[in-house]
């Protein structure tokens, strides 16, 4: 049985204004099948600080701590293996969340647009493909053209954002033509510049399979971290009370054996 290996990391610094307490989720999601040799370390004002882990749905882990003002500085590293398995089977009630408007994807809002572009096509797996044919298409990458409240509805009209914004314009227009979508933060092997990535994946074929508007990555090589209805349950950091700054980001992703995968960003890929 092939084993898919890879090594990730991160480096975040921030500079804490008032008291605050955090829920990083940069931790590698747990997953069937895999195997995860990780370290997590915080250091507050040069001295370390304690976190503690919660799991919840889907594999996802948020690392919890409060630092007090001053210089903060989180380090992560991970070695990841994956032993290919039977596909996972949406679940009714993941069917059923996945199909909701959440805060970022207001799919209600957004119905008659997607019915009059896509709605025409009777195979939900051809509706995906043509919205992200379409996103692709249509929206200019654009580092720093979005903010913490920019939804898909903001995205569409402005043409252009990063990959949340990609992510969150796929996943509202499929929900507004009634196939089930969610997004999903990912390490991407192969991405440049290197960052954390936002990507889809909807419940088509009887299973998850994950697509990229971006096209700035390959899909085989993605590393699911966190899986929710948008950013608001995917976002690498969130700051729980206080304020904090986000002053240097480093990320790092690599396949450990081979070549990086090809990807067409049609055939169907399952998400590890």
């Amino acid at each position: 049985m092939e084993v898919q290996r890879a090594e990730v990391a991160c480096e975040l610094t921030f500079t804490v204004v008032e008291p605050a307490e955090f829920a990083l989720g940069v931790g590698v999601g747990v997953r069937p099948g895999r195997t995860v040799e990780d370290e997590f370390s915080v250091v507050g004002n040069q001295r370390v600080l304690e976190a503690r882990v919660v799991r919840g749905p889907d594999g996802n882990r948020r690392h919890l701590f409060s630092a007090a003002p001053g210089e903060l500085s989180i380090s992560y590293r991970a070695v990841v293996a994956d032993r290919p398995g039977e596909p996972e089977r949406p679940t009714e009630w993941e069917l059923l969340t996945a199909l909701l408007p959440s805060r970022y994807c207001p799919a209600d809002r957004m119905t008659g647009f997607a019915r009059r572009e896509f709605g025409s096509l009777d195979d939900p797996a051809q509706r995906v493909e043509a919205i992200c044919d379409y996103v692709f298409e249509h929206l200019q990458y654009t580092p720093a053209a979005s903010g913490p409240t920019t939804d898909a509805a903001d995205t569409l009209l402005d043409g252009r954002g990063v990959c949340r914004d990609y992510a969150h314009l796929v996943a509202t227009l499929c929900r507004a033509v009634e196939v089930p979508a969610r997004v999903v933060g990912v390490y991407a092997p192969g991405l440049s510049p290197m960052d954390f990535h936002a990507v889809v994946e909807t419940a088509t074929g009887g299973q998850w399979q994950v697509w990229d508007a971006t096209r700035l990555a390959p899909r085989p090589s993605l590393i699911r971290v966190s899986t929710g209805r948008d950013a608001a349950d995917t976002a690498f950091a969130t700051i729980r009370s206080g304020q904090a700054d986000l002053e240097r980001m480093e990320v790092m992703a690599v396949v450990l054996d081979g070549d990086l995968p090809a990807d067409d960003h049609r055939s169907p890929v399952r998400l590890r």
